[in-house]
C-alpha cells in the first residue's frame, strides 16, 4: 500500500499513516520531485490547498482509491473526474470548529474590555484607565446567526460566560435548540435583542451582504458585531458608517470581502478590531485537521469506511447513467423548496413514485437532503454525510415509496416545521431535464435552473399583468412565466434573467391580491 502526502501535515498525522502495516508513505519533498511518478502507483493522495489534484494528476494515478483533503474546501480537486474513476474524495470538516469558536469569544472579550487599545496606550506610556472601562459578557445577549458546528461551539462557550443565547437558523430543529439552551428567533428579533451578534453561516446569494444598512438599522444601538465566517456577508461600507455614527459600538472582523483587505476607510473606522483570517490558524486546529484526514484515509483503505466523502460511492456505468438525472432533480427540488421555507426545519419527507422506487434511492434521497441543509453552513453537506448532518440538527428524514407501476417517475419532497411547510414534486422530462410539476397544492410546471420569483396570490384578474408590468418597469427580463391555480389560490413562477432586488420584491408584495413573494435561485 502506498500513500502520497503531497503537502506538509502535522507530524502526528504523518505518524498515523506510518503506523499502517505494509504501507509506504511518500513525503511532500518526494512528491515535489516528480508528482506524476509519485502518484502513478499510489493508493491514496493527501493534499491541502496548494497542490492541484486536477484531471491530469488523477488520470496519472492508475491505482488510486481515495483523495483526502486536509481541510474543508475541495476546489483544488477535480471531484467529477474522481467520481467517474470510482475514487472517493473526502475532506476534514469541523476539525477546526473549536479554534474558530474560541477566536470568536476572544474577539468578543477584546471588544468588551478594549484590550487592543489598552495595550497600545500602555506601550505608549499612557495609564488611561477611565476611558478603558469595559463591560462584562455575563448577562449580555449573544445572537448567533448560523448554528452549524462552529455556531454551536460558539454557543456552548458563550453560555459558559453566563450569556443569554438567541439564534437564527431555519435548519436547526426546535428540540436541538432547546437542548443547547438557545432560543430560536426570527432574524429581526435577533437584531432587536442582541448585545453581540456573531456570524457563522455560509455565503450564498441570499446571505451575501445580509449585514447591510437596513439590517444594521434594526439592531440595538451599541451592538457589537463579530464575523469569523465570510467577509462577503457584511456590507463593509454600511459597517464603516455604523461604526463612525456609533450605532455599532464595535466590530471584530477576521474575514473581509477582499483578502488581504485594502479597505482603508473601514480599517480606519473607530472601534474596529481586525485580524488576518486566523479562525482555523491554531496549532491544535491544524493538527486536528491533519490527524482527522489521516485516520479517514487509513480507515477507508483498510476497512472501506468512507467518512466525510464529498462525492458518490463507486457505481457501475449503467447505474450512474440511470441515477444521475434524478440526483440532479432531487438536489434542485431541495434547493428550490429550502428557499421557500421560513420555519425551523423539523422533518424532511421524500417519496418516490414509479420505477425509481426500486433503485438505489438512498443516493437520490441524500441528494435532496444535502441540498436542503447545504445552504446553512460553511461545513459541506453532501450525499454521503447528509443523514448524519440531519441527525446533528435534530431533523427527522423519512423515505417512502409507492407501487412501481406508475407511468412516470416522480420525486415528492416535503419540508415541515412548527410554523409552516413546503411541499413540491418533480419529474424528468425529455430524458434529462428536471422539472417542477407541483408546489404547495397547485399543479404547475417550471424549469429548475436559473433565477425565479415565486408569487403566491389570490386568483383575481390583473395579478399576472401587474407582475409583468412591475418587472418590466425595473428592466427585469422575463424568460418564462409559469401559472397554476387551485380554487381561489393561484401561483406564478417567473424565471428572470437576474436576481430580483429586495426593493422590487417589496413592491411586488404590495400589489393587489399578492400574498407572498420570494426569490429563488437554482
Amino acid at each position: 500500500m502506498k500513500i502520497v502526502v503531497a503537502e506538509k501535515i502535522a507530524p502526528a498525522a504523518m505518524k498515523v499513516l506510518e503506523m499502517i502495516p505494509n504501507c509506504a508513505v511518500v513525503t511532500p519533498e518526494q512528491f515535489a520531485a516528480d508528482p506524476v511518478l509519485a502518484v502513478s502507483d499510489a493508493d491514496a493522495l493527501i493534499v491541502r490547498s496548494a497542490v492541484q489534484a486536477d484531471a491530469a494528476l488523477i488520470e496519472a494515478a492508475r491505482n488510486i482509491r481515495v483523495i483526502g483533503r486536509a481541510g474543508v474546501g475541495v476546489d483544488n480537486i477535480d471531484v467529477e473526474v474522481a467520481t467517474r474513476r470510482g475514487i472517493v474524495v473526502m475532506n476534514a470538516p469541523g476539525a477546526s470548529a473549536v479554534s474558530v469558536a474560541e477566536l470568536t469569544l476572544g474577539l468578543m472579550l477584546a471588544m468588551a474590555r478594549h484590550i487592543s487599545r489598552a495595550d497600545q496606550g500602555t506601550r505608549a506610556g499612557k495609564w488611561d484607565k477611565k476611558s478603558l472601562q469595559g463591560t462584562e459578557l455575563s448577562g449580555k445577549t449573544i445572537g448567533i446567526i448560523g448554528l452549524g458546528r462552529i455556531g454551536t461551539e460558539t454557543a456552548l462557550r458563550a453560555r459558559a460566560f453566563g450569556m443569554k443565547l438567541v439564534g437564527s437558523d431555519p435548519y436547526l430543529s426546535p428540540a436541538r435548540a432547546k437542548e443547547l439552551g438557545i432560543e430560536l428567533v426570527s432574524i429581526d428579533a435577533l437584531y432587536a435583542q442582541a448585545d453581540y451578534i456573531s456570524l457563522h453561516l455560509a455565503l450564498t446569494h441570499q446571505t451575501a451582504g445580509m449585514i447591510n444598512a437596513e439590517a444594521i438599522a434594526k439592531m440595538k444601538p451599541g451592538v457589537r458585531l463579530v464575523n469569523c465566517a465570510r467577509g462577503e456577508l457584511v456590507d463593509e461600507a454600511a459597517l464603516e458608517a455604523a461604526l463612525r455614527s456609533g450605532h455599532i459600538a464595535s466590530a471584530a472582523l477576521d474575514v473581509f470581502t477582499e483578502e488581504p483587505t485594502q479597505n482603508a476607510g473601514l480599517l480606519s473606522a473607530p472601534n474596529l478590531l481586525a485580524t488576518p483570517h486566523l479562525g482555523a490558524s491554531t496549532r491544535e486546529g491544524q493538527e486536528a485537521v491533519g490527524i482527522q484526514i489521516a485516520k479517514q484515509v487509513r480507515d477507508y483503505l483498510i476497512q472501506g469506511i468512507a467518512q466525510n466523502a464529498v462525492n458518490l460511492p463507486s457505481l457501475s456505468d449503467v447505474e450512474y447513467k440511470q441515477i444521475k438525472p434524478y440526483m440532479s432533480l432531487a438536489s434542485r427540488l431541495g434547493r428550490f423548496a429550502a428557499q421557500l421555507f421560513f420555519s425551523n426545519l423539523s422533518e424532511i419527507d421524500v417519496k418516490f413514485e414509479g420505477e425509481i422506487g426500486q433503485w438505489k434511492t438512498q443516493l437520490i434521497r441524500s441528494a435532496a437532503v444535502a441540498a436542503i441543509l447545504r445552504s446553512d453552513t460553511n461545513e459541506p453537506t453532501n450525499i454521503i454525510n447528509a443523514q448524519a448532518a440531519a441527525e446533528e440538527r435534530g431533523v427527522v428524514v423519512r423515505e417512502t415509496r409507492s407501487e412501481p407501476d406508475a407511468r412516470v417517475n416522480l420525486i415528492h419532497l416535503r419540508l415541515t416545521g412548527p410554523t409552516g411547510s413546503v411541499e413540491c414534486r418533480g419529474a424528468i422530462v425529455h430524458g434529462s431535464s428536471p422539472r417542477l410539476i407541483y408546489l404547495n397544492g397547485i399543479d404547475i410546471e417550471s424549469h429548475l435552473e436559473g433565477n425565479f420569483v415565486v408569487v403566491s396570490n389570490l386568483d383575481a384578474p390583473g395579478v399576472v399583468g401587474a407582475i409583468g408590468s412591475l418587472l418590466g418597469k425595473h428592466n427585469i427580463n422575463i424568460a418564462r412565466f409559469s401559472l397554476g391555480r387551485e380554487g381561489r389560490q393561484a401561483l406564478a413562477i417567473v424565471q428572470v434573467d437576474e436576481c430580483v432586488s429586495p426593493e422590487v420584491l417589496a413592491e411586488l408584495r404590495r400589489a393587489a391580491s399578492v400574498q407572498s413573494v420570494a426569490n429563488v435561485r437554482v
